[in-house]
Parts: structure tokens; C-alpha cells; sequence
């Protein structure tokens, strides 16, 4: 079970949810990109001990160039979205901003399309145009 994308995905939204929760308990008395930061340094540390204990670290000169870029822009697209997503939470709801960020959903959709050749069927599209109707209703305060 642990080794299908599902249980990892599952993993990840719980652990999505759990920080939107937590930080917009820990930014109330924070600069967000100051908060931004701390929580960069915690990932940053986390995962060198989980790398370190699997033996999982590789020669950084075995990774190709092509590799390198990529990264390198995930890494800034990452930094930029997470600043983003910590200022939207000190100054909204972390029910509201939340599920605006999870319109990322639906852009890897319109992207992966776009940039990887990536085929949606009709059904898919559907369920596209329900997320990001059901990310709006959501924010949405009756």
C-alpha cells in the first residue's frame, strides 16, 4: 500500500491541510516571510536527517545540467508560492486561502496538457471544472 502514488497523495493533502492549520496559528504574532523562512530551515533540516539515514544523499556531480534547471526553478516557484501562500494566510481565512491554492490542482492539469503532452478526457475535464467551482464556493461566506 505504501508504495502506490495514491497513499503518498493522500499523505500529502492531510499534511497540506495540517500546515495551512498550523501556520496561520504560528504567523499571528510573525512576519510571514520571516515564518516563511523558520519553516524553510525545519524542511531543510528534516530532510537531510531523513536523506542522511536512508543513505539516500548522491554525488552531486552525477546530476545532469538539465536536471539542475529544473530544479532550480521548482525550487524558486516553490519559495514564491509558499511566500505568497503565508501572506494570504496572515491577512485571510485558512479556509478561504486554502482552497484558492489548491487551484494548483487544476493549473498542473491546464499544464501538464499544455507543456507535457499530458491527455484529459472529457471526464477529467469535468472534474477540473468541479474543482475549481468547488475551490470558489468554498470561499464563498453565506
Amino acid at each position: 500500500m505504501t508504495s502506490g502514488w495514491l497513499f503518498w497523495a493522500l499523505l500529502s493533502a492531510a499534511f497540506a491541510a495540517l500546515t495551512a492549520i498550523f501556520a496561520k496559528i504560528g504567523i499571528e504574532n510573525i512576519n510571514s516571510d520571516f515564518a516563511t523562512f523558520i519553516r524553510t530551515i525545519i524542511i531543510l533540516v528534516v530532510l537531510a536527517a531523513i536523506l542522511f539515514t536512508l543513505g539516500e544523499f548522491q554525488p552531486l556531480g552525477s546530476i545532469s545540467a538539465r536536471t539542475y534547471t529544473f530544479l532550480v526553478l521548482s525550487g524558486l516557484a516553490t519559495g514564491a508560492s509558499w511566500i505568497c501562500y503565508f501572506r494570504a494566510l496572515k491577512i485571510g481565512n485558512a479556509s478561504q486561502v486554502a482552497p484558492i491554492d489548491k487551484l494548483s490542482v487544476v493549473l498542473v492539469a491546464v499544464f501538464g496538457v499544455l507543456f507535457l503532452g499530458e491527455k484529459l478526457t472529457g471526464v477529467n475535464w469535468v472534474g477540473v471544472a468541479l474543482i475549481t467551482g468547488g475551490a470558489f464556493l468554498v470561499t464563498l461566506k453565506a
